[in-house]
Parts: C-alpha cells; sequence; structure tokens
C-alpha cells in the first residue's frame, strides 16, 4: 500500500525564522520528544520522495543519521530548509551529492528578511546556496510561498535560481497545524493571482521539461489563490503522508482530524490498515479546502501508468502552451482560469513581520495535543 507515496516528515517546530505566514516558531517541539531515528527505521522501502520538512530540519543535531535512515527508503530525498545554517548541510551534501536542498527564499534582500523576520538573511542564504554549490551538491534550488508581499518579484525569484542552475518550488498561502495558522488568506486575490501569469510564460519559456511541469502546477496556484475548487477528490492518505514531530501520521498537514495513528506504538503496515487510517482516507475524500501544495497538486499532474510523465489533462495543456510560448505568444489565461470567480472569505488581517520583535516563544509537548485549534480551519 506504500509503495510509491509521497512522505513528509517534520522533524521539529523549532525554527529561527519568524516568518509571518507561519507561526510555528512560537511552539516549538520539545528536542527530547521530536522523533528518533528507531522510530524512522520503521518506515518502509519504496517511497517515491521523503521531504524533511520543520520548523528547520538543520536544527537537528542527529540529522545526518536520520537522513542516513531515511536515504535508502526512497527514490528522492529532499530538505525543505531556511538555508541560515549552513554547514549542516553541507555535511549532507558530503555523503549524499544527489540530496535535494530547497532553500526558502520570499524576495530580494530586504523582502526576504522582512516576511520572514529573519536578521541579514537573504545574504545568509545566498552564502548557503554559494557553499552547497561548491561542495559539490547537484541539486540546489529556492522554494518562494507566493503572497502579496513578494508577488511582484516572482520573476527576478526565477532568474536567481536559473543563475545558478537551479530549481524552484512554488507555495502559497494556507491554513493549517503544520503552520499554526488560521488566518492566511491574500489581502487582494486577483492581483497576486495575476503576477503568476508572468512566471508561467517564462517557465514554459525555458528548455527543462521539469520548469513546464512548474508551470502547470503555477496554474493550479492561481485558481487556489483566487480561492477556486481544486477540481478532483484529495488524495490525502493515499499519495501523500506527513509524520508529525512526535511521530504522529497524519493523511494531510492541514486537518488534524486526519490522524491515522502513532508509528511509536505501531508497524507501518499495521498502521495503514487501522481503523483510523481508513477513517482518515475516507474524510479526505470529502474534503472541500481547494489545497494546492506540491504533495496535492503532483497527482493531479503525474500519469499514473506512467509516473515519469504528466496526466493527459496536463499534457495537452502543456504543449499546446509550450507552442504558444515559442511562438510568442503568452498562454490563454483568461480561458484557464475563471479571474471572475473569486472567493468572499473575510477580511484578512495584515500579516505582521517580526523582524527585530521580541517573542518568547512557548514550548509544547506531545501530550498538549496542540492542534484542536486547527480542525475547524479552512482554505479558500
Amino acid at each position: 500500500m506504500f509503495a510509491g507515496m509521497d512522505l513528509s516528515v517534520i522533524l521539529t517546530y523549532r525554527c529561527q525564522s519568524r516568518c509571518s505566514m507561519c507561526q510555528v516558531w512560537q511552539h516549538p517541539s520539545v528536542p527530547a520528544e521530536e522523533i528518533g531515528p528507531a522510530t524512522l527505521a520503521k518506515l518502509p522501502n519504496g517511497f517515491r520522495t521523503i521531504t524533511l520538512t520543520g520548523g528547520e530540519p538543520t536544527l537537528r543535531e542527529d540529522l545526518p543519521e536520520l537522513a542516513a535512515v531515511l536515504r535508502p527508503k526512497t527514490r528522492r530525498l529532499v530538505v525543505m530548509t531556511n538555508g541560515l545554517l549552513a554547514e549542516p548541510l553541507a555535511e549532507l551534501v558530503a555523503r549524499w551529492p544527489d540530496i535535494a536542498i530547497r532553500v526558502s527564499v520570499d524576495g530580494h534582500g530586504a523582502k526576504n528578511d522582512t516576511i520572514r523576520g529573519e536578521e541579514n538573511g537573504y545574504a545568509r542564504k545566498m552564502a548557503t546556496v554559494r557553499h552547497l554549490l561548491a561542495a559539490g551538491a547537484r541539486d540546489v534550488g529556492l522554494a518562494v510561498t507566493i503572497q502579496d508581499d513578494n508577488c511582484d518579484q516572482l520573476l527576478a525569484l526565477f532568474k536567481m535560481a536559473q543563475s545558478f542552475g537551479g530549481d524552484i518550488s512554488l507555495a502559497t498561502l494556507h491554513n493549517g497545524f503544520l503552520f499554526h495558522k488560521i488566518d492566511n488568506e491574500p489581502y487582494n486575490r486577483l492581483r497576486t493571482a495575476r503576477a503568476i501569469q508572468p512566471l508561467i510564460t517564462e517557465l514554459l519559456a525555458t528548455r527543462r521539461p521539469r520548469f513546464w511541469r512548474q508551470a502547470y502546477f503555477a496554474l493550479g496556484l492561481m485558481k487556489k489563490i483566487l480561492g477556486q475548487p481544486r477540481g478532483w477528490r484529495c488524495p490525502a492518505g493515499r499519495d501523500f503522508l506527513y509524520l508529525d514531530p512526535w511521530g504522529r501520521l497524519y493523511a494531510c498537514p492541514i486537518r488534524p482530524d486526519l490522524e491515522m495513528g502513532d508509528l511509536n506504538i505501531g508497524t507501518w503496515r499495521s498502521l495503514l490498515k487501522s481503523p483510523g487510517a481508513a477513517e482518515a482516507r475516507t474524510r479526505a475524500l470529502r474534503c472541500t479546502h481547494n489545497c494546492w501544495l506540491t504533495d496535492h497538486a503532483r497527482p493531479a499532474l503525474r500519469n499514473h501508468r506512467w509516473p515519469r510523465l504528466p496526466s493527459w489533462r496536463a499534457w495537452r495543456w502543456l504543449v499546446a502552451n509550450k507552442v504558444r510560448v515559442t511562438l510568442g505568444h503568452p498562454p490563454p489565461f483568461e480561458r484557464d482560469v475563471p479571474f471572475h470567480d473569486m472567493a468572499q472569505g473575510f477580511i484578512a488581517p495584515r500579516r505582521e513581520s517580526w523582524l527585530g520583535r521580541p517573542y518568547t516563544p512557548v514550548e509544547q509537548v506531545k501530550t498538549e495535543r496542540p492542534y484542536g485549534a486547527f480542525n475547524n480551519v479552512m482554505n479558500k
């Protein structure tokens, strides 16, 4: 049942960034309680992708040991990082040059530092990228969370990734227990969605098929930002899963009611066959959130018979619009995205910058069951 799944492991809720769109740093996990190598060793082989995320994974002193356990279990191991600590990442790259490193950058210079609450963060991230490339890393890229405050810099960030031969991973605002947020909505949905159009055109203009697929994913981000329905049933619990820092398995990182069990006290196979897992998958099929995270989108992009190829719907769109861009014409966005159809949610409060502001995080422990506040949160 696990073969071909994607898995994200939230190694910690500790983080030295203070992002405006993610407040996990306000609720750090206790190091002694965080998931360890013995629990991760219970995972089977055969995952498509395992992503190490957080919080900030490089704050785990045993990160190389965790990577050594997980690397044989997957075709591709990805580390999502704020990039503020170069040496732990360089240690991974020295052992496994093919590990994918995605450094979160949400703008150039002061823009990134303001959004992510990082003192001199942009300069430190760029230094980390250079250090990893010099160390022999084969797959380094940027990760950008698209929002009102940085949507005017998307093209510049993509060109920066291209300048060092790197990839770019895209996301947008979401609520959910992973982010410890309940009010992540765009201030101006139309402006933010429209800002993605030049990026899609630029992605299609490249010679890299990976960027073409990213263009189709970005089209879905536009619809998500506008608050439009996803268009097909959610594959959570079937195509992807999440482990939280305490070893609890969830169908997705948004809804805490989709818990499937605790890996510390059971085998992987028994966990996936448990009544809790079956119930979580059923609830996911009925979910009305319009999430568009990478894990949610992969099944829509992937051909289920030949997983390395796009789905037929994605393939038709990619071929048609690659031809258009090659001939000097932009994709027909007005036909592909109903811009008149926007969600009318609450008025989102202004996301505050935490750069330079004093704040004392409050540790949370496993026994608190800390996700209750996110049970009724929606993504529109």
